[in-house]
């Protein structure tokens, strides 16, 4: 199991806003580019918890991260192991295997940072709005601040 990220990235004020308005559109079938809605029990509620996240897919490979580091949904995601992701009116349920400290810089080294280079305004939106910079220039720096979970079909072995 990969080591748990110790702290929280400041989180802007205007994410809490975007985060509601991002899961009505979301909720009621707006695509929204790789944005997907994340269901997960609660670690200590057990109540299904929703928020918005970007679900990065190459190669019919799937990873979510957290640009605010160890982050409430993270937690959940990480002591439930599995959660729904909803994609317009498509619900899956999947399993989510934490990344090793070195999975995730080779993530952020070899597959985030080509993503997000490629992407109209992606870099500018990780390292200037979401002020997630060490994701795009330092991998190493990122795998200790930000967690990285594969996702697979809970149907489909790990």
């Amino acid at each position: 199991m990969a080591t748990q990220v110790e702290s929280q990235t400041h989180i802007p004020g205007f994410v809490g806003f975007f985060n509601k308005l991002t899961q009505r559109m979301l909720g009621v079938g707006v695509p929204m580019g790789p944005n997907a809605l994340i269901t997960v029990s609660g670690r200590t509620s057990g109540v299904p918890r929703t928020t918005p996240v970007a679900i990065i897919e190459i190669g019919g490979k799937r990873w979510v991260s957290s640009p605010y580091g160890d982050v409430n949904w993270v937690r959940n995601l990480r002591a439930a192991g599995r959660a729904t992701i909803t994609f317009g009116r498509r619900d899956e349920v999947v399993t989510a295997t934490e990344l090793s400290a070195d999975a995730k810089a080779a993530f952020f080294r070899d597959v985030f940072g080509p993503y997000v280079r490629r992407l109209p305004l992606g870099s500018w939106m990780i390292g200037s709005v979401l002020g997630a910079k060490d994701m795009l220039g330092d991998p190493t720096e990122a795998a200790a601040r930000h967690p990285v979970f594969e996702l697979r079909a809970a149907s489909e072995p790990a």
